[in-house]
């Protein structure tokens, strides 16, 4: 007996311009946004308050309350306990660690920013000065779920930066006892301090500090999470910084009958695999290869290790966006935003050169998005929910600033005289003008 096939959901753009129901759908897929429910942010919110007030107490009731601590109470991981963790990781395991630190922190390596020095006139000097981070939090999923990768893609751009104190938190699971492969990671890395704290109490921990174990608050916190994550980076930002809100991961793939059925239906599973709420979408003008994907997605379903959890995620969330033609589709991916864009279709760098919204690019047959997750260099922390319209990835300068520092000579200030004291003085800000005016008088004119 033949196993049906699978029918994914479709939206025709073609009939967008004359569809009232088609173009609000439209609509709702290009501004979804990534802020949580505001239910959530109530909730973190008052999760934040008493972490505020009742320090590492508070982040210890909060643990034992909804989850996330060890069985004993501790609050922080030993250095001792992350290098008997990394002394025991598997070989391969390892390996694979060790190349994926390599190549982020070749990549991030290229991003270090230089101090400028810019001479406006003659006697007017603007310096552009670097300078990382004191101290960075980096939130890694943890407990059931528990993501090493998500952990060096937030510890190596900050070790390149110069970041002076890297802090992590991640939850323990259910039993109390933390992910091995997570803490050898951690080893391997030589993190600073390890927070044993999940969600909008872990944000809390790093983002006030816990004074009985003097740790520091943080000056930036950033990596993926769930909603109470990002909610409690939403509330807490004003006080600190943060990286981006993070939404559910995403996937759009754009392909053409160049591209490989079988490649782009094991794309869109994998991105499946991240639950039912994570969007994976195939746009393409040519309908006869949609409906081969969606062959091809049954075929592969057969033997997938993780049927179930694959099936309710494409019931869900996948989607088939049929455009009229080629430059509809590229139009509706910039317009769409997506964390990870792969395009596999004829003329390939011609398309690509077009697509100018997107957390990262996949081009090819032999680029999965996989690739970039763990071993390819680049980082996987992205922007989501549309937010790549005008954000990138987390690089190294995500942990460090630019301070403008202005050296100005007498020379210098005459020169730009007449402009700060007209333009103070048509501002009504009399005081600036004399700011400048008062020099000049003590230095005689």
């Amino acid at each position: 007996m033949s196993t049906p096939t699978v029918q994914l959901r479709r939206l025709d753009l073609s009939r967008a311009a004359t569809d009232p129901a088609v173009a609000a759908q439209v609509k709702a897929l290009v501004r979804r946004g990534a802020v949580p429910d505001p239910r959530v942010r109530d909730g973190a919110r008052s999760i934040l308050a008493a972490i505020k007030s009742g320090g590492d107490a508070a982040v210890r009731d909060t643990n034992a309350s909804v989850g996330g601590g060890r069985a004993d109470g501790s609050l922080l991981v030993r250095r001792e306990e992350m290098e008997v963790a990394r002394d025991a990781l598997p070989p391969r395991i390892r390996a694979g660690l060790e190349q994926m630190i390599d190549n982020i922190r070749r990549f991030a390596e290229t991003q270090l920013p230089e101090t400028r020095f810019t001479t406006i006139v003659p006697g007017v000097e603007i310096e552009r000065r670097w300078v990382p981070l004191a101290r960075v939090g980096v939130y890694a999923p943890g407990g059931s779920a528990a993501y090493p990768s998500s952990l060096i893609m937030g510890v190596v751009p900050a070790q390149v930066a110069g970041v002076a104190q890297i802090v992590v938190a991640s939850p323990a699971d259910s039993e109390g006892g933390l992910n091995q492969t997570l803490l050898g990671a951690a080893g391997l890395l030589g993190v600073d301090v390890f927070i044993v704290a999940g969600g909008a109490q872990a944000v809390g921990a790093m983002a006030y500090g816990l004074p009985e174990a003097g740790v520091e608050p943080v000056d930036r916190i950033v990596g993926p999470g769930n909603a109470w994550v990002t909610a409690a980076k939403l509330e807490v930002f004003g006080e600190c910084g943060i990286d981006l809100p993070a939404g559910p991961s995403e996937v759009m793939v754009v392909a053409d009958g160049t591209a490989e059925a079988m490649h782009v239906a094991a794309d869109l599973l994998s991105q499946a695999e991240h639950g039912p709420d994570s969007p994976a979408l195939l746009v393409t003008w040519d309908a006869a290869f949609a409906a081969t994907v969606e062959r091809e997605l049954s075929r592969q379903l057969d033997t997938a290790a993780r049927r179930a959890i694959l099936e309710r995620s494409l019931a869900s969330c996948a989607l088939i966006v049929l455009a009229p033609d080629r430059d509809a589709a590229l139009e509706f991916a910039n317009s769409y935003a997506p964390e990870h864009l792969s395009v596999v279709v004829a003329d390939v760098e011609e398309a690509v050169a077009r697509l100018r919204n997107a957390g990262s690019l996949f081009v090819g047959p032999y680029a999965p998005e996989s690739a970039g997750d763990y071993a390819s260099g680049a980082n996987h922390v992205l922007p989501t929910g549309g937010l790549a319209r005008s954000c990138g990835a987390l690089s190294t300068e995500s942990y460090g600033k630019f301070v403008q520092v202005q050296r100005i000579n007498r020379d210098g200030l005459a020169a730009i005289r007449d402009a700060v004291e007209s333009i103070a003085e048509a501002e009504g800000l009399i005081a600036h003008k004399r700011a400048v005016e008062v020099r000049f008088e003590e230095l005689g004119r």
